[in-house]
């Protein structure tokens, strides 16, 4: 086993410990509540086992060809164009401080109708859904528009400030702190689609980030800031995205995932989040689900509401996260004995940035649909006086599409096509990871691709509540 594997293992308790210490920080940045179910009156009457099945066999088949042939693609990535950059990042950041600013306001003094509020509805469909979607495709957006940058540098030029408080020694244990919170709030609290109690959180949130940075420097938020950090590793996916240096930029493109490989090895906080990332649209799914709600005592054709079940989904988001970490860790060490040593956890674990992004995509693709309507129609009219911001001709809100038998079938085809792409990415980016190692020392983690598979498609098939 190498130095790195059983650094990763060693350390598993005493980094969890560190996740604990750094929630008790965590205020978080929540984001609306809404059902995300495909009609089961649609979805259910179609194969849907044999569209699990074929997926399962397809990845498996693939990881098969790689291992007996030995040949992956290079994955090389080429420059469109380069040209000087028009906006500093600083300056982008500020405006979306400001924006931010307005947003919060709005949630304070709008209307506490969700589907009628600019704050809670820009935050969900713009900042949970439109960000990482298309960072997924065109790179990391966010670095642009994330609302600490602009602000940050100017706090710590006026201040004199030039160091830090040693904050960046404890790699992404914050971020997995502060993400971890914003599960439990997303998912499980009372409100989280409430207007006011969506701006308080919002704005302690990022007072909390703020002050943190301003004391270790913006650096720290590639690691510390849990929206800085998902979105930069689901950002490593795109087949397009911009390169800078100094006052140039340059437009790459190449295969999906061709970033992943020019990544440093993870360190094992970084590996931990991305297990979070997995097991919390894991549980997102699977509580939904008619399954959960029995296993838990529910009847799902009558639900009881949050409040009736807090500890269980509290119990079951932590027994997601820590089942996610021990099959992983249990494939990665597998892998490392089966290859004696040579199958690196530290470079394997970023495989799986792609099925964390592809079912991010999937699981959210209806709700894009759907509250995007009202988030749509909220710019076009922000203050429901007939205006019409955005040039847009008035239009109803309408969810009809959720019940045609024409449509669900093609949506339900898209969800597919993007997880069995994931995973497929996923087997390709593991192979090429790893290196030159047996190919027997796949085998494990192969297993898992495919269990993961089959969870995804079935999470978004089986019956749901909502």
């Amino acid at each position: 086993m190498t130095a790195g594997n059983a650094k990763f293992f060693k350390e598993f308790w005493q980094g969890f410990s560190k996740i604990l210490a750094c929630g008790a920080l965590a205020v978080l940045l929540p984001s609306v509540a809404l059902a995300c179910a495909l009609p089961p009156s649609v979805i259910l009457i179609l194969p849907t086992g044999h569209y699990i099945a074929a997926a399962a066999l397809t990845v498996a088949l693939t990881a098969v060809l790689a291992a007996l042939s030995g040949r992956m693609p290079q994955m090389q990535a080429h420059t469109l164009w380069e040209t000087r950059r028009i906006l500093p990042e600083a300056l982008t950041s500020y405006l979306a401080f400001l924006i931010f600013l307005g947003l919060v306001l709005t949630g304070f003094l709008g209307p506490r109708d969700p589907m009628h509020n600019l704050m809670t509805l820009v935050f969900w469909t713009g900042v949970w859904i439109a960000v990482p979607l298309a960072s997924a495709v065109f790179g990391n957006l966010w670095r642009w528009i994330n609302p600490w940058t602009g602000p940050v540098r100017v706090a710590r030029l006026l201040l004199g400030r030039r160091g830090g408080i040693g904050l960046s020694r404890l790699g992404h244990w914050p971020a997995i702190g502060f993400y971890l919170c914003f599960i439990w709030f997303q998912m499980i609290s009372l409100s989280p689609d409430d207007p006011a109690v969506l701006a308080q959180a919002a704005l302690v949130y990022w007072l909390a980030i703020f002050a943190l940075a301003v004391a270790e420097g913006e650096d720290w938020l590639q690691k510390g800031e849990f929206l800085t950090v998902l979105f930069g590793f689901v950002s490593r996916i795109a087949p397009f995205w911009v390169e800078t240096e100094g006052a140039r930029s340059r437009q790459r493109a190449g295969w999906p995932g061709a970033q992943v490989l020019r990544m440093p090895p993870l360190d094992l906080s970084a590996m931990v989040f991305i297990a979070l990332a997995l097991a919390a649209l894991t549980f997102e799914g699977l509580s939904e689900t008619f399954f959960w709600q029995g296993l838990i005592g529910q009847n799902p054709l009558e639900p009881v509401g949050r409040s009736a079940v807090v500890w269980q989904n509290s119990a079951g988001l932590l027994a997601t996260f820590a089942l996610t970490l021990a099959a992983l860790w249990a494939g990665m060490r597998l892998g490392a004995r089966l290859s004696g040593g040579a199958f690196r956890a530290d470079r394997v674990m970023l495989s799986f940035l792609a099925i964390a992004s592809g079912y991010h995509a999937a699981h959210y693709l209806v709700m894009l649909l759907t509250a995007g309507q009202y988030t749509l129609a909220a710019l076009n009219d922000p203050f429901f006086t007939g205006d019409s911001w955005l040039g847009l001709p008035p239009f109803y809100v309408s969810f009809g599409f959720l019940t045609d038998a024409r449509v669900m079938p093609l949506l339900y085809g898209t969800q597919f096509a993007v997880i069995l792409g994931a995973h497929l990415l996923a087997v390709v980016l593991s192979f090429r990871l790893a290196g030159p190692v047996r190919a027997l020392a796949h085998l494990p983690l192969t297993v898992l691709m495919v269990g993961y598979t089959v969870l995804g498609l079935w999470l978004l098939s089986t019956a749901r509540v909502g």
